[in-house]
């Protein structure tokens, strides 16, 4: 958002009495300011789309620290970004007959849905000794854009019974099933392969404009409490 500068300010409002001086005198019209008696119409205030959502700024301190995870996690600094003070423009892919399920298995994975935010922020925590991953992202959307964003997790889950790992070559199988007590509305989404050493689970949650979305591989859970846990806690978070 730009704002005008303080100076311009003043100078517009020093320069104003001049100007009404000089319309005075070179103009016989009445205060209406127009010449035939009536008054110009004002053109509508445009409402702002963005108003009332959070930046990537913002949303990047509902985030949880690094006090959350567990000892042995570290954050990966490639992973870590957000949108900064501006927000974009929304976009949204064409429905695809067949969404690309490989993206399921990211850091970033609720973009398989081709619907983007308006600003966004997240990061990924590693655990080097055991290889295991945990991410977190939340993205802000204009009106009611997440319940669309929740719907589409929970449809790409059903048509991705199943893809094939693209570094194992093996058979990555997906379930879903809606998730009860966070946010406004939530689906969970696990993925299993018998060449892993633990599954992967995914929670897409909404909370007012926002969605947040989690992958964790943490435990012999399929990071199932993991991934809920944390899920609460930027819930609880961006609740405050």
């Amino acid at each position: 958002m730009f704002t005008t500068p303080r100076a311009a300010k003043v100078l517009a409002l020093t320069a104003l009495p001049l100007a009404l001086a000089l319309t005075a005198c070179s103009s016989s019209s009445d205060s209406s300011g127009s010449s035939d008696g009536k008054a110009s119409a004002k053109p509508a205030a445009t409402k702002d789309p963005n108003a009332g959502l959070s930046t990537g700024t913002q949303l990047k301190k509902a985030l949880a620290p690094a006090t959350f995870f567990a000892k042995g996690f570290a954050v990966d600094p490639s992973g870590a970004r957000d949108s900064g003070s501006t927000y974009a423009e929304p976009s949204t892919a064409p429905a695809a007959t067949k969404p690309d399920c490989a993206k399921l298995d990211g850091t970033s994975w609720i973009a398989v849905t081709g619907v983007t935010g308006v600003s966004f922020a997240q990061n990924d925590y590693v655990n080097r000794d055991t290889s295991q991953d945990i991410a977190q992202e939340i993205d802000a959307y204009r009106t009611t854009t997440t319940a669309t964003v929740l719907t589409d997790v929970e449809r790409i889950a059903a048509s991705c019974a199943s893809f094939t790992d693209d570094q194992t070559h093996t058979k990555v199988k997906v379930t879903g099933a809606a998730a009860s007590g966070l946010g406004d509305g939530a689906y969970t989404i696990t993925l299993t392969d018998s060449s892993w050493e633990n599954g992967t689970t995914l929670i897409a949650a909404r909370v007012g404009t926002n969605v947040v979305s989690v992958l964790s591989t943490d435990g012999h859970d399929n990071g199932a409490a993991t991934a809920r846990k944390l899920t609460e806690r930027i819930i609880a978070a961006l609740k405050k």
